[in-house]
């Protein structure tokens, strides 16, 4: 979901759809360059997609601990292989995507924009690719190591021949970690633009925002060892990684902060109509529930009992995973008549259609994640096949949920249909008269 969901549909979606756009520029510095990516990616997709049709799966876990990945004593080498595979492609096609933005937002904007006045939107994606460019080649070298030790009879992650896995964890979350930011930053410049674009005005404190979005880079850069308190770290270090992760929460609160004022300065009924002002709303709401329970977690003595139980699933999904895919929903919708090229096509139908979505999922959210914090503090372990009765309510009140979010996805996906048919209706028709203008101006001249 990560690699090939968020990160192509987020960063690379709406990235260059909308960058060029904000930017006041008529494409992309290296456009074959963002069409190779394009190719590339199609190309990793196919690599994961023989990893998943393989005889049997990796068995390794999302985050390809050796030595469940390096040993052939895995369920299957191939399958490992061709997803480390898809993985490295992707990272390529990522940095190709990453060095455009890059070059697009800092040399090819309108010659009255500077850095300082550009919005929020280019911004994130500016500060996102910096950190793609600064993280993916850890995470590309790494996989390269472990391809090694698969296929070449290196001994890397081999503590038997003196290799140490401990050592793959430190390269792997040092991509990790960042990686949570540069899915949600782009989340950020997506709210940041609707609210705005709402409300009609200029968000709070807008040089306090691009601070913030720096500073949440930076300080994301530094923690990638709060995933590793059990593995031994020394006292020391441990007590440097809780200062630096607690830290986080400051410029964190200052987006929620900055956000909820802007809101309330305007805070017509009216407003509440409108879908992606709930999404909004929602979004707020899931960040700072997931952001508070990771200040619990950021803390190295309690990590020591919560670690890789479901409380860490809830507080991963409440600030991540939720939290990008509701700033997605909202993109699409509130961009909706963008894509279609006209506000008079929209159908007040589809705009019920995904108020209706919103509402479900909302509803879907908080019964599938908020009974794993309960799980959690009674230390239920993820990746289990089974817990004890006493779990059960939780546990089905988590199954609940989890079916009424696929429910809600049916009023989204009717929705996308909407969309689709009336944007192709639009283009047919646009094209057939233009076909039609030009076909009787070609005859009128022929006669004359």
């Amino acid at each position: 979901m990560i690699f090939f969901l968020v990160m192509p549909g987020l960063f690379g979606g709406f990235g260059n759809y909308f960058v060029p756009i904000f930017q006041g520029s008529p494409e992309v510095v290296y456009p074959r360059v963002n069409n190779f990516s394009i190719i590339i990616l199609l190309l990793s997709y196919l690599f994961l997609i023989l990893s998943l049709i393989s005889e049997f799966g990796g068995g390794t876990g999302w985050t390809l601990y050796p030595p469940l990945s390096t040993s052939f004593m895995t369920l299957s080498p191939s399958s490992t292989g061709n997803l480390i595979l898809g993985l490295l492609i992707s990272g390529i096609s990522s940095c190709l995507t990453s060095l455009n933005f890059w070059t697009t937002i800092l040399n090819l904007r309108s010659y009255y924009l500077i850095l300082k006045t550009i919005p929020l939107f280019p911004f994130s994606f500016l500060i996102t690719a910096f950190m793609l460019l600064l993280t993916l080649p850890i995470l590309s070298g790494t996989l390269l190591l472990m391809l090694g030790d698969l296929h070449s009879n290196t001994l890397f992650f081999d503590p038997i021949f003196g290799g140490d896995p401990i050592f793959y964890q430190h390269l792997f979350w040092f991509f990790g970690h960042p990686e949570v930011y540069i899915l949600i930053i782009p989340a950020f410049g997506i709210i940041s633009i609707i609210i705005s674009g709402i409300l009609q005005l200029i968000i709070f404190a807008k040089q306090s925002m691009i601070f913030a979005m720096s500073s949440i880079s930076l300080l994301g850069s530094l923690v990638w060892g709060h995933h590793m308190y059990t593995v031994g770290l020394e006292s020391d270090t441990r007590a440097y990684f809780t200062g630096v992760t607690i830290l986080i929460s400051l410029p964190t609160g200052t987006k929620i902060f900055n956000w909820l004022f802007t809101y309330l300065s305007n805070p017509s009924l009216l407003h509440l109509r409108i879908t992606s002002v709930f999404f909004f709303l929602l979004f707020l709401l899931m960040f700072t529930i997931g952001g508070s329970t990771g200040i619990i977690l950021g803390n190295a003595a309690v990590d020591l009992g919560l670690h890789d139980t479901y409380y860490v699933v809830a507080h991963f999904h409440f600030v991540l995973s939720l939290g990008a895919i509701i700033a997605i929903f909202s993109g699409i919708i509130f961009n909706g008549e963008k894509i279609v090229g006209t506000k008079n096509l929209l159908l007040s139908s589809s705009c019920t259609l995904s108020l209706y979505h919103c509402n479900l999922i909302f509803i879907a959210i908080l019964l599938t994640f908020s009974p794993m914090h309960f799980l959690g503090f009674n230390v239920m372990p993820r990746r289990i096949p089974s817990f004890p009765d006493s779990f059960h309510s939780w546990n089905y009140l988590s199954s609940i949920g989890s079916g009424i979010t696929f429910l809600s996805f049916s009023f989204l996906y009717v929705y996308l249909l909407i969309l689709y048919c009336l944007c192709l209706s639009f283009f047919i028709f646009y094209y057939s008269f233009s076909f039609i203008y030009f076909f009787c101006f070609f005859i009128i001249y022929c006669k004359l």
